[in-house]
């Protein structure tokens, strides 16, 4: 029986994506191949978690800051994730750590609770926090700001797109937690503005994408700076060869908690669209976007031109839309991710800078209306929906004529 978002009954004239490394683990592949991926998930699927994970132990339970167990209430955590239940106890003894997880698993907690217990215990202890998208810093910012409240910790930002001079100001107050992405981060370094030899407690964040940006000298270059007595944590979804590289310089002794069972969640439903010559995409893609359960919905296409063009095209038809992409301020693209999750906004555009780094709740759907590059980008991309074990839907455009 045909499912609903398919059009056309021929078989498609599949394009070979370009072939970054065959030998790669990010799995640079065609369009056949993520079709076939597809229809393997739809008869494969399930719509709740694949299992009913019970935790060793509760956030009361943890020898942690009282106030911080105040905060994490406030914040509405009830029982800890897997990564969060896993990890914790681990970073609270000090060890270092590499976790394995997706996107979307509360891992940004699993860490950010240790050391915010370390730091309110001891305010010779400093941390640095390194993300690869300054939408991920400016998330983990804002978990840490809420999970600090009234605790008397403070931190700095330090991203590019933003005030370089605000930023320095900020480190001249020497906060115990300085969070940042990798250029924006040497640039200070490199100015003598920002120390990293004062950092004894470092977390690598989603390493694996800073490795697939091209930051892997710049996290060379700070491992190199930083004092070799430090608790290091290392968190990624997966663990190339570039990235293992990283791991043999960055921790020491670690412990590894995995809770990766799959590239992708159970409870993401994903299908293709496919789109006829004589179809306009443009005009499936509004159609598709004008129905009512398509209440919440991410798209994502390659270029910051093609996204900004099918904005205006999606606006002009009265869709409630807007884009982030790489031509908007920092600034820009806060306001308008705070519109969506306002929902102010219902159709929100992107390129790849979004991919990680988003952590909005109840998006309904994600549409790739471009095809990513790479496994490892359509299973980012995707993980925007789906997130903490609800369900999402994921579609994919695709051609359909020869």
């Amino acid at each position: 029986m045909r499912n609903r978002y398919q059009r056309g009954e021929r078989r498609s004239n599949f394009s070979r994506f370009p072939n970054k490394n065959k030998n790669n683990a990010q799995y640079a592949w065609s369009e056949k191949d993520l079709v076939k991926s597809i229809e393997y998930s739809k008869k494969n699927r399930r719509f709740e978690p694949e299992t009913n994970y019970t935790p060793v132990s509760c956030f009361d339970d943890l020898p942690i800051n009282r106030q911080l167990k105040i905060n994490i209430k406030n914040k509405g955590f009830k029982t800890a994730t897997p990564i969060q239940d896993q990890a914790i106890p681990h970073i609270l003894e000090g060890k270092d750590l590499i976790g394995i997880a997706n996107t979307g698993t509360g891992k940004t907690a699993a860490f950010l609770i240790p050391l915010l217990d370390k730091t309110s215990k001891d305010r010779n202890q400093k941390v640095l926090i390194v993300a690869p998208t300054r939408e991920l810093a400016e998330q983990i910012s804002n978990d840490m700001k809420a999970l600090s409240q009234n605790m008397h910790i403070y931190s700095a930002l330090i991203i590019g797109g933003t005030s370089m001079f605000k930023q320095i100001h900020d480190l001249k107050r020497d906060p115990e937690i300085v969070i940042g992405t990798p250029g924006r981060l040497k640039d200070l370094v490199n100015k003598k503005i920002l120390d990293l030899s004062q950092y004894n407690n470092v977390v690598l964040d989603e390493t694996d994408r800073m490795v697939d940006i091209g930051f892997v000298n710049e996290i060379k270059f700070f491992i190199s700076l930083l004092p070799k007595q430090r608790q290091s944590l290392f968190f990624s979804a997966t663990v190339s060869k570039k990235v293992q590289d990283i791991l043999a310089a960055f921790v020491h002794d670690p412990i590894t908690v995995s809770v990766k069972k799959h590239d992708t969640c159970a409870n993401i439903y994903q299908d293709i669209v496919r789109v006829s010559k004589n179809q306009r995409k443009v005009d499936t893609l509004i159609q598709l976007l004008t129905q009512k359960e398509f209440n919440k919905v991410i798209v994502f296409g390659n270029t910051k031109w093609g996204i900004q063009k099918l904005t205006d095209e999606l606006i002009h038809n009265g869709l409630r839309a807007d884009a982030i992409h790489g031509d908007k301020r920092q600034n820009q693209r806060q306001s308008i991710l705070q519109k969506f999750k306002r929902s102010e906004i219902s159709v929100l555009l992107a390129t790849d800078v979004a991919a990680r780094g988003l952590d909005i709740s109840d998006v309904s759907h994600v549409i790739n209306y471009e095809l990513p590059m790479s496994y490892n980008d359509y299973v980012h991309r995707i993980g925007r929906t789906g997130r903490a074990d609800k369900n999402g839907i994921a579609l994919t455009f695709v051609s359909d004529f020869n």
